[in-house]
């Protein structure tokens, strides 16, 4: 059976962490800044964990991560 490839754009949207878990970038801070609250652009700042639902569906994009 051949190998399983990384979906390319997963791999360069998620990172696991040392205990499994899988971070994520927030969305809405790309552009329009401007209409956007410093308060809620300073919250978009840091990075998320992925929600448990979503999990299991980006470990199998990611096989070998």
């Amino acid at each position: 059976m051949p190998k399983m490839k990384t979906h390319s754009s997963s791999k360069k949207r998620f990172k696991f962490t040392a205990t499994g878990k899988i971070k994520r970038a927030k969305a809405y801070r790309r552009h329009h800044a401007w209409a956007k609250n410093a308060k809620s652009v300073r919250s978009l700042r840091g990075g998320a964990i992925v929600h448990d639902s979503n999990e299991a569906r980006i470990k199998l994009l990611m096989p070998y991560a």
